[in-house]
């Protein structure tokens, strides 16, 4: 038996447990056995019933609300253990302040957890506060609204039915999220090269409706993860990433992540994968098997959620996973999930494809004559294309091996091998 983030050991009875007892109210349930040393051996209490009453008045008497908990003896060994249950009346606090665990150690929380911890006790939504801006405007999200729900348009009526107004007329931040401008983080997208130190492309979103910036991602994916093939005479495209799983991994970054905190979500583009980081880890009381298997929803922010249901950006809640596994069916390399207390990151491999060259990759390599070493601008220019379809071509015939690159950044050109 070893210390963990649930459990921990004292020797003997001190003030020093009450940080923890604060933590596990706060953060999660937990245990205390009193009459254990560090390394997990049974020692006893002296006079454990004496030591109970003790144990009891130092808790009623330091931490305000009150916590739940419960004690026990083990007359066997004289060990006490002290169950304490995470509250519903958030923050408790010992001597003004409020505790979480870390690993095996008992910490202070920073401002922006004693806030969380507010609004949970008072069953608020940090997309629910107040907004400070009074004056927003919604045409992209109207937009969507009017395309994919026929809604003729954009009303007070629909804002609050949405979640986004009260009855009073007044914005909350879910609403300034949806808004054409505030001052919220967005999506961060870099296209790495061989390294992580050759940056091919970076764009940032940030300050606009998370709709945009869901759909400016998306484009960005199709830029460099899809090209077009001819086979008997239609055209067909091929996705070296399903752009399903990319669009559920994006959404559900958005949805899920807490926007608290003036962090980016990070896209990160390589040849062989993508990788999408979102800020903060999984919603409390949610564990790293329900998130996988989608036995449990959480919602973080349950108007954003719902807006972005409802506009079938995602499917029903809970499902973004399977959906996303469900996109490499039958494929060699799967998804993978990592998570921390801070992030979760997905990561979404490119399948096993034969690139073939197309009508436009001839066309590319036409450009490229003998011995020619040409920018993208220039390759551009000689065929006519955009600069999305010429780096979408060249970045497909690089992975195939039939061009190759010198340089970075405004400096590379391309050349046939």
């Amino acid at each position: 038996m070893k210390e963990s983030r649930t459990l921990e050991f004292k020797r003997e009875i001190s003030n020093t447990f009450l940080k923890t007892v604060c933590a596990f109210a706060n953060f999660g349930s937990g245990s205390i056995l009193f009459g254990v040393d560090d390394d997990g051996k049974a020692i006893g209490v002296a006079d454990p019933d004496r030591a109970c009453l003790d144990i009891e008045n130092r808790i009623n008497d330091s931490i305000t609300p009150k916590p739940d908990y419960s004690i026990s003896i083990n007359r066997r060994t004289n060990v006490i253990t002290l169950n304490v249950s995470e509250g519903r009346y958030k923050p408790y606090l010992y001597r003004g302040k409020a505790y979480r665990r870390s690993d095996t150690s008992t910490l202070e929380a920073d401002h922006i957890e004693l806030k969380r911890l507010a609004l949970e006790g008072a069953n608020l939504y940090f997309e629910g506060l107040p907004c400070e801006e009074e004056h927003l405007t919604f045409h992209y999200l109207e937009s969507q609204l009017v395309e994919k729900l026929s809604i003729k348009a954009l009303s007070d009526d629909i804002l609050r039915t949405f979640g986004l107004m009260d009855a009073d007329k007044k914005f909350n931040i879910a609403a300034a999220l949806f808004s054409d401008k505030n001052r919220y983080s967005g999506i961060d997208i870099a296209r790495f090269g061989d390294t992580v130190s050759e940056i091919m492309d970076r764009e940032t979103f940030s300050g606009i409706s998370i709709l945009k910036q869901y759909d400016m991602a998306v484009s960005v994916f199709r830029r460099y993860y899809q090209y077009e093939k001819i086979e008997s005479f239609e055209r067909k495209t091929v996705e070296a990433i399903p752009e399903t799983a990319f669009r559920e991994a994006a959404a559900n970054a958005l949805v899920h992540r807490t926007w608290d905190i003036d962090s980016h979500i990070r896209i990160a583009m390589f040849s062989d994968r993508i990788e999408i980081t979102s800020p903060d880890g999984l919603p409390r009381g949610v564990t790293k098997e329900e998130y996988l298997n989608g036995y449990i929803s959480v919602l973080r922010n349950p108007v954003i959620g719902n807006i972005f249901f409802r506009l079938h950006y995602i499917e029903m809640f809970g499902t973004g996973i399977r959906r996303i596994m469900d996109a490499y069916a039958g494929e060699a390399v799967k998804p993978e999930f990592e998570i921390t207390d801070n992030t979760v990151k997905v990561v979404l491999p490119c399948k096993n494809i034969n690139i073939e060259i197309t009508a436009d990759g001839r066309k590319l390599l036409s450009a490229l004559t003998d011995g020619m070493v040409l920018s993208g601008r220039e390759i551009a220019e000689r065929t006519g294309w955009s600069r999305d379809k010429t780096i979408r071509l060249l970045d497909t015939l690089l992975d195939a091996g039939y061009i190759k690159k010198n340089g970075r950044g405004r400096g590379t050109k391309y050349a046939k091998r």
